[in-house]
C-alpha cells in the first residue's frame, strides 16, 4: 500500500512516464545498435554530451538543448572521420568523446559553486524530471519511433547486410549518417534518466538480453521493448522501496534480468568421459 501511495505523487508519476518513454525508444534502437556493433558509439555520445551540458549551464539556457546540438555535431564528425580517415570507428569515437569530456571539464571549471544540475546529468536523477522535459521526451520519441517504423525494412537490410544493401541501391551512407544522428539524440535524452555514466548500459542490456531468447527479428524487437520497460519500471520501484539512486537501480535490475536469462541459456556440457570411452581411441579390453 505504501508503494501505491508513493506513485500517487506527481514527481513519481513523471518519473514513471519519462522512464517508460526512454525505455520504449531504447528498446527499439538498442536492437539495431547491438546488431551493428555500435555499443561504444552510444557510450561515446553520452560522454561527449558533457560539453554540451556545460555550455548550457554557462549560458544559462536549457542544458538538454545544447547537449543535443553538441552531440549531433559530434555524431556527424564521427561519421565523417570514419569515412574520410583510415582510423577504425572505435579509435574515432575514443578521440572525439575524450576531447568532448576534456572540453566539458574545462568549461565547468568556469562555473563556480555547487552544481546540482551537472550531478543529475552525470549520475541521472529521474525523480527531478519536469513536465516540460516530458513533453520534449515524448515528441522526440514519437519522431524517432515513427522514422524507425517508416524505414524499418531499409534499416533492417542495412543492419544485416550493408554490402548487399549498397549493391541493391540503398543509400547506405545516408542511412548510416541518419542513424548516427537519431541515436545521438536518443542517448542525450536518456542522460537525465540514468546519467552519462550508465546510459550505454540502458541501450545495450535490453537488446542483448532479447538476443538470447528471440527466434526472429520481430520477436527480438518486441522482447527488447518489453525488457527495457521492465528494467525501467522494476528499477524505479526498487529505488523507491530501498531509497537508493534510481538510475543505478534501473541498470542493476537490467543486469539481473540479463544474468538470469543467460544462465538459463547455458547448457551443461556432456561428460568427456563418455565421449572418450565411445570414441576412436577407446582402450581394447583384450590389450590388442
Amino acid at each position: 500500500m505504501e508503494l501505491l501511495s508513493l506513485f500517487s505523487y506527481p514527481f513519481m508519476q513523471r518519473a514513471l512516464v519519462g522512464g517508460m518513454i526512454v525505455g520504449a525508444v531504447f528498446g527499439v534502437l538498442g536492437v539495431y545498435t547491438v546488431l551493428r556493433k555500435m555499443s561504444f558509439f552510444g557510450d561515446g555520445i553520452a560522454h561527449a554530451s558533457l560539453a554540451g551540458i556545460a555550455i548550457g549551464l554557462l549560458l544559462a539556457v536549457n542544458p538538454l538543448s545544447t547537449a543535443i546540438l553538441f552531440s549531433v555535431i559530434i555524431a556527424a564528425l564521427m561519421f565523417v572521420f570514419e569515412k574520410k580517415s583510415r582510423l577504425a570507428s572505435d579509435a574515432v569515437i575514443g578521440i572525439l568523446f575524450t576531447f568532448s569530456m576534456a572540453l566539458g571539464i574545462l568549461l565547468m571549471s568556469f562555473h563556480r559553486g555547487y552544481q546540482p544540475d551537472l550531478l543529475s546529468y552525470l549520475f541521472g536523477n529521474i525523480l527531478t524530471i519536469q513536465t516540460s522535459e516530458l513533453w520534449v521526451l515524448a515528441a522526440a520519441a514519437i519522431v524517432i519511433l515513427a522514422l524507425v517504423l517508416r524505414f524499418r525494412k531499409i534499416l533492417l537490410f542495412f543492419t544485416l547486410d550493408p554490402d548487399g544493401a549498397h549493391v541493391s541501391g540503398v543509400p547506405t551512407n545516408l542511412v548510416h549518417f541518419l542513424f548516427h544522428i537519431i541515436l545521438a539524440v536518443a542517448v542525450v535524452l536518456a542522460v537525465k534518466i540514468v546519467g552519462i555514466i550508465l546510459v550505454a548500459a540502458l541501450l545495450v542490456l535490453p537488446a542483448s538480453t532479447a538476443k538470447l531468447i528471440a527466434r526472429s527479428f520481430s520477436s527480438l524487437i518486441w522482447n527488447s521493448f518489453v525488457l527495457a520497460e521492465l528494467m525501467v519500471i522494476g528499477g524505479l520501484i526498487a529505488s523507491a522501496i530501498w531509497d537508493v539512486p534510481s538510475g543505478a537501480m534501473i541498470i542493476l535490475v537490467g543486469f539481473s534480468i540479463f544474468l538470469c536469462v543467460l544462465l538459463t541459456r547455458i547448457r551443461p556440457k556432456r561428460a568427456r568421459k563418455g565421449r572418450i570411452q565411445n570414441g576412436p581411441f577407446r582402450s581394447d579390453p583384450k590389450g590388442g
